[in-house]
């Protein structure tokens, strides 16, 4: 007995030992490694004018050397304390300049190894000013338009660290710029730091119910080094390079001009801080300026935000959404809740809103009360004439607001009032132009407002521009785009009196480029941008949309790929893969809506599969997986058997095309579809594997709500067991192949979660695997992580599903 005790404890030993692959970086077969490593088409900024072109160009991933910086973890931030901006930003390496007539011309005088960020025109958009970032800070450049030249503002003394640290002066003569404090110290080094002291938390009996936020702050050190980061001193920056000192030094979160540029309003973080909630529910106070840099009058102070009722609706009391009037030289305009920001109180309207003009002293003036939660106020180039929104969750309503700011006492007109989820009937948004102020307003001509959609229906996408007559609430469609083998997005008006639209026009072979539009003018249509499909090798890939019905008779939908040269009349049966992310609904209706287009140029960005019809597999991609709820029953209440049933219809609608092996189909999906995945594996038959990226699979450890579930655990806790793969461990019986980032900031999603479930697993006896990407958060950006992400998603799909040769049976468990 003792030696087969001893045996044993040498397995056990042994299995440990052989648990851990110490793999170095892989990379995908050929077929999808000549896919991933492209050169990308540049964004594009187009001036107001529709004259001037700016060229954007930036690598597709970042490197594992860039994401291996020193990064600090503060309140919700992710902060490069070298560079002071933030450690995962998206920078551009090129610019280019290009007449719409012309060709783009290379911006001279840019630095070396350029990373660049934050662009913005000038008012009169004659230069665009943007930041760089070097080894060792964030400088500020310049570029002429006319000229074509780059020149270095500053030196590498800007803070980044909380957003874009310049705006421009209104008359163009210089920007308004966040430095370091010159009274910066050295930062702590958490690791090394010796401890004075224990970390408390104290509750006093009121319920502070939140999210599990990450990032956020742990202890004194951690308190200490977020304010070194936080504290700015802004100072005026001349186009020569010269500055001057503006305000004094403060932890400066955000700031902007007033419409006529006489002042400005900046808002600074303000002690106690939190270890609840991340910095922008931190105490803070907003302190108008005037442009010369005097303080000029406190306008809002916020205590810390801790504590809110119950509900997704929930909001702080007090001011708050505080922002410029845009159609007016420096008012002020805000919201406060009518109802204690709480959800359960029963009201006519939710919440009110305020303006006051400079000087902003005496009684702010009531301009509107909003049914549902505000959600903010759109102006016009009529200052009798505004625009406002507002929203409520639970009922996925949402309604807009016609109304005469200047005559609170007249009832507005409610010209939309809908369900924000229901997309064939989206009214679609605001043509808008810039005024007199270089601010975006609603452009009324003659009584009439012009609205662009993107034009869903029953029948496929048509984008449409609508022209809304505000007397009587009666529209007008003047264009719809008829393309049924493209796709055209329209993006904005160039010049609303002459017609002209700026479109972008992309098939699944096409790759998008832009055009100006006359919708005045037939088959008027003005090429812009001239970029090269990089991805030639997927044209000859089939791609259609398909639609089929669940068994409670709900339509469904998804983008079927087949491998290119497949022969659709040999029905060759294919190994598939199905890739999906629910969505919750509280009517039928919108949840059986499509908004898959099958005449979308077919990219494949790093998560995506359809790398894997070079590799013979048929692809359903963004398949409907709605879990509806109406009435007083919620979409989670049956989550998982609605889970099963979306399945089944996506499987039942592809088999029944006679494309695939239904014993050979494999599911996946990225953070909630990773957790619909492992869901899926648990509690079917249906597939032969399962892929599950960046995923939450214990919902007890986000217990105050997750996704669209707002109930806590303590109010639902069968729903939460119900729904947690983790609780159902033991039911795992499909291999599964479990990835996430080292550095997941995603709320919720902590890498734990898939280290506790794949423990769970392994401890159970299930086929697993567990990949952890360093330094990877939520969404992966190394090049090094991406190629061996593919590489194991593909080694997981050859052997488990492609050459899988024991059936599974249907059902579920």
């Amino acid at each position: 007995m003792k030696f087969i005790k001893s045996f044993l404890m040498i397995l056990f030993i042994g299995s440990v030992l052989h648990a851990q692959e110490n793999l170095e970086y892989q990379k995908p077969v050929k077929e999808i490694l000549d896919l991933v490593d492209v050169p990308l088409a540049p964004s594009i900024r187009i001036d107001e004018k529709g004259e001037q072109l700016i060229f954007l160009y930036r690598d597709g991933y970042k490197t594992i050397t860039e994401l291996s910086e020193k990064e600090m973890r503060l309140a919700g931030l992710r902060i490069n304390p070298k560079t002071n901006i933030s450690s995962r930003a998206n920078y551009f390496n090129n610019i280019k300049l290009k007449r719409i007539d012309g060709e783009p011309i290379q911006v001279n005088g840019l630095p070396k190894n350029l990373r660049l960020s934050n662009l913005s025109w000038s008012p009169d958009q004659t230069k665009v000013a943007f930041t760089h970032t070097t080894l060792n800070g964030v400088e500020l450049w310049l570029v002429d338009i006319k000229t074509n030249k780059a020149t270095k503002l500053t030196d590498a003394t800007l803070n980044a660290n909380m957003g874009s640290p310049f705006r421009w002066f209104k008359d163009n003569s210089a920007l308004l710029v966040k430095f370091l404090s010159k009274n910066k110290k050295a930062l702590i080094n958490v690791d090394e730091a010796i401890p004075t002291g224990p970390t408390i938390s104290v509750s006093e009996g009121t319920k502070a119910q939140n999210r599990t936020y990450q990032d956020l702050l742990k202890n004194p050190n951690d308190e200490y080094n977020f304010e070194q980061l936080a504290t700015s001193e802004i100072f005026k920056v001349n186009l020569d390079g010269t500055k001057t000192s503006w305000s004094t030094t403060g932890m400066i979160r955000n700031f902007s001009f007033s419409p006529d540029g006489n002042y400005v309003m900046v808002t600074q973080i303000e002690k106690p801080f939190s270890y609840l909630v991340p910095f922008n529910r931190f105490p803070q106070k907003t302190t108008i300026y005037k442009s010369s840099g005097e303080p000029f009058k406190v306008v809002n102070e916020v205590p810390i935000d801790e504590v809110r009722p119950k509900g997704f609706m929930a909001i702080r009391i007090g001011k708050r959404s505080m922002s410029w009037r845009a159609d007016k030289p420096a008012t002020l305009v805000w919201a406060e809740a009518l109802d204690k920001g709480d959800p359960e109180i029963k009201v006519a309207f939710r919440d009110e809103v305020f303006e006051q003009d400079a000087p902003f002293e005496g009684k702010p003036k009531s301009i509107l009360k909003t049914i549902n939660r505000y959600a903010g106020i759109q102006w016009s180039n009529n200052k009798n004439i505004a625009f406002a929104y507002d929203y409520w969750w639970n009922t996925r309503n949402t309604k807009t607001y016609v109304f005469d700011p200047n005559k609170p006492s007249v009832k507005p007109e409610i010209i939309h009032d809908r369900n924000y989820q229901d997309r064939y009937n989206d009214p679609g948004n605001f043509v808008t132009s810039i005024n007199e102020f270089d601010r975006s307003v609603i452009d009324i001509t003659k009584g009439n407002v012009y609205l662009m959609g993107d034009g869903f229906s029953k029948e496929g996408q048509f984008p449409f521009i609508d022209k809304l007559n505000l007397k009587n609430n009666t529209s007008e469609r003047v264009y719809k785009s008829t393309y049924t083998n493209k796709v055209e997005s329209i993006n904005g008006a160039i010049n609303l009196s002459k017609g002209e639209f700026l479109v972008r026009v992309e098939s699944p072979s096409e790759y998008p480029n832009y055009y100006i539009r006359n919708i005045n003018g037939k088959d008027n249509l003005k090429q812009i941008t001239n970029f090269a499909n990089p991805f030639a090798a997927l044209e000859g890939v089939h791609k259609e949309v398909i639609k089929y019905k669940r068994e409670d008779g709900l339509e469904l939908s998804g983008t079927l790929y087949l491998p290119i040269g497949y022969d659709k009349t040999k029905k060759e049966k294919l190994p598939m893969i199905l890739w999906a992310y629910p969505e919750e609904f509280k009517d039928k209706k919108s949840a059986s809506q499509s908004t898959s287009n099958p005449n979308e140029f077919t990219y494949p960005w790093w998560g995506s599969m359809v790398y894997w019809v070079t590799r013979g597999y048929v692809v359903l991609d963004d398949a409907s997986f709605p879990i509806v709820g109406e009435g007083d029953e919620e979409p989670n209440d049956s989550f998982r058997k609605q889970l099963v049933a979306n399945a089944k219809a996506a499987i039942d609608a592809v088999d029944n095309l006679g494309l695939i092996d239904r014993n050979r189909v494999a599911v996946g999906g990225h953070s909630y579809g990773a957790f619909m995945t492992a869901n899926l594996l648990s509690h079917s038959n249906l597939f032969a594997a399962g892929i599950a990226r960046s995923g939450a699979y214990n919902r007890t450890l986000t217990p105050f709500g997750f996704q669209s579930e707002e109930r806590s655990y303590w109010e639902a806790p069968e729903v939460y067991y119900t729904m947690s793969p983790f609780m159902h461990a033991d039911k795992m019986k499909t291999p599964l192949l479990l990835i996430h980032g080292k550095a997941d900031n995603n709320s919720g999603t902590y890498p734990l979660q898939s280290e506790r479930y794949f423990n769970a697993l392994k401890g159970l006896g299930a086929t697993a695997r567990l990949i952890m990407l360093p330094k990877e958060s939520h969404g992966y950006r190394a090049k090094e992580s991406i190629l061996h992400l593919l590489w194991e998603q593909d080694q997981w799909l050859e052997k488990y599903v492609k050459n899988k040769k024991k059936p599974i049976s249907e059902g579920t468990n």
